[in-house]
């Protein structure tokens, strides 16, 4: 088996997809941010890199030590959340979640590249259901999952003659730390409603915050996503897309009826 490295995967989809990778006889090398987390994934087998990936320096440091392992896969999941009314979140959060989630990604596989071609290998994007469908409250992360959706088009395209294959895995919610740490950070950024909005905001935010707990609670386990990771690289022919939902028909649904019938029937989500 070649060397795939996965950003992101300290916890949740990354520390799942890196498990099952290693367990499979990947060579596995995982890009995280913690100490502790570095000491986790040591002891199932995978080799962590200390990776930030809106840090040129961090990426082309990460590219020189794996030059030479033969890159053969390439999963970019690194991503945070943020929930919230739009109106009340600051330039610089929705800022940081294109940072991370945009620009972090394409900037991983930019950095990559050069080895990835050398393999003909492949790149998994880490998208999402709401890259589909906008939903009030996500509006950021929406946002961030949207633009992959482009990106990911415009590069399986691009990287055609060179034998690199570009898919995007699509998931709904996850039963993951995510959500957690976004509630917290939720407590740090959101503004003030401003005056004569509180009552109708202070319902989203209740809202927001069942969503996510409830995401927390029932959402899909890590483990089925990184399953799909792991087909998505080993396909010999793989799809542009994979939806990972109990129920994507609902997502497609809701992605191809009229905007005004929509719109009504997302506004029940914030009754």
């Amino acid at each position: 088996m070649g060397a795939v490295l996965i950003t992101g995967a300290g916890s949740g989809i990354g520390l799942a997809t890196a498990r099952l990778l290693a367990e499979r006889g990947f060579r596995v090398y995982g890009g995280v941010r913690k100490s502790e987390d570095a000491k986790a994934l040591r002891a199932l087998g995978v080799v962590p890199l200390f990776l930030d990936v809106t840090q040129e320096e961090s990426l082309v440091q990460a590219r020189r030590l794996l030059e030479g392992e033969g890159l053969e896969g390439l999963v970019a999941n690194a991503g945070i959340a943020v929930a919230g009314p739009l109106e009340l979140i600051p330039p610089s959060v929705f800022r940081q979640v294109l940072e991370v989630n945009v620009l972090g990604a394409f900037a991983t596989v930019r950095t990559f590249l050069p080895l990835l071609r050398k393999t003909r290998g492949r790149v998994v994007l880490m998208g999402s259901v709401s890259g589909l469908v906008a939903l009030p409250l996500a509006g950021p992360y929406a946002a961030s999952k949207f633009a992959l959706e482009a990106l990911a088009d415009a590069l399986r395209v691009e990287l055609l003659p060179f034998g690199v294959r570009v898919v995007l895995v699509e998931p709904g919610p996850v039963a993951t730390p995510i959500w957690e740490r976004s509630e917290r950070w939720a407590e740090s950024y959101l503004e003030p409603p401003p005056s004569g909005t509180e009552r109708v905001y202070g319902r989203y935010l209740e809202v927001a915050r069942r969503a996510a707990r409830a995401s927390a609670r029932r959402g899909l386990p890590p483990e089925r996503v990184a399953e799909v990771v792991l087909k998505a690289l080993q396909d010999p022919r793989p799809r542009a897309r994979y939806l990972v939902a109990p129920r994507g028909w609902q997502t497609l649904l809701l992605r191809h009826l009229p905007e005004a019938l929509r719109d009504r029937l997302l506004a029940r989500f914030l009754a």
